[in-house]
């Protein structure tokens, strides 16, 4: 016998894997043809026009584009914040562009987390009423809230700020609590509209290294931003212009790209996350 044939017939069986079936993977947020129009006074403004994006479960997506593009009103329809006008809206497997104002608003609560350029804190709160009251008004327990406050403040260094109002805290730290109200109850998504927008160097640095903390624990981010580093942060980068999807490019890592959460030696962020004051 020859040594190849003896190396073949001495070759271990290689064990197959059973096939089972293989279950599809509902995204996080599905449009199909999306469409909005602004009426004013200079006649109407196609904002949206037939939009299909898909974001999948652990993504994180940057929407970029000029002032004008629509980007941020596709956030909002996302969002719930305002209505489509054709089109359809699923979030999580579930059609909601047909959803009432009182529908949306419990799907908010529960499952969207909404981060805006310019914070929206209760400016009579203190940071910690202004973090519990979304969980409060999810069915949260106060003791639920607390802990849930506690936590996240904590993380985001702010613990020694509770009993502060919005006024006495600098852009990054309102920017900061406003991320923490918007996670207190685990939303499945996380909307962030131009979150570094009103905010210096510092602060956008700030704000992306939380944003990419969380991301990597698995949180779906959809951002609006016309900053570059920003939009480094993400998994895919998708350009808007005049109500269209102009480009859709993945950024070679994250669940766009087939590759799995970025580590810290990828590069990408990681660069700009230590940039020195």
């Amino acid at each position: 016998m020859s040594d190849a044939a003896h190396t073949a017939d001495a070759a271990p069986a290689v064990p197959t894997a059973p096939v089972g079936p293989v279950v599809p993977v509902v995204p996080v947020v599905r449009t199909e043809r999306l469409t909005k129009t602004h009426h004013g006074e200079g006649g109407p403004v196609h904002a949206v026009r037939g939009v299909d994006l898909t974001v999948r479960p652990g993504e994180f997506v940057a929407v970029t584009g000029p002032s004008g593009a629509g980007k941020s009103t596709l956030l909002h329809l996302i969002g719930g914040l305002q209505r489509p006008d054709g089109g359809e809206l699923w979030l999580d497997g579930q059609r909601v562009d047909g959803y009432g104002e009182a529908r949306w608003a419990v799907l908010r609560r529960r499952s969207i987390g909404v981060v805006f350029q310019f914070f929206n804190l209760v400016s009579n709160l203190t940071v910690a009423d202004n973090v519990e009251l979304p969980a409060l008004l999810a069915g949260a327990s106060p003791r639920a809230a607390r802990d849930s406050r506690r936590e996240l403040l904590a993380e985001l260094g702010l613990e020694r700020r509770e009993r502060a109002v919005p006024g006495e805290l600098s852009g990054g730290e309102q920017q900061r609590v406003a991320l923490a109200r918007a996670l207190v109850n685990h939303p499945a998504l996380l909307l962030a509209d131009e979150p570094a927008g009103s905010l210096d160097s510092k602060g956008t640095r700030e704000v992306l290294r939380l944003l990419s903390r969380f991301h990597q624990r698995g949180q779906t981010i959809v951002m609006v931003t016309h900053d570059a580093r920003m939009a480094s942060a993400a998994d895919r980068v998708i350009s808007f212009f005049d109500g269209r999807i102009a480009d859709d490019a993945p950024l070679g890592y994250g669940p766009a790209a087939g590759a799995g959460r970025r580590g810290a030696a990828s590069g990408g962020v990681s660069g700009v996350l230590e940039l020195k004051d």
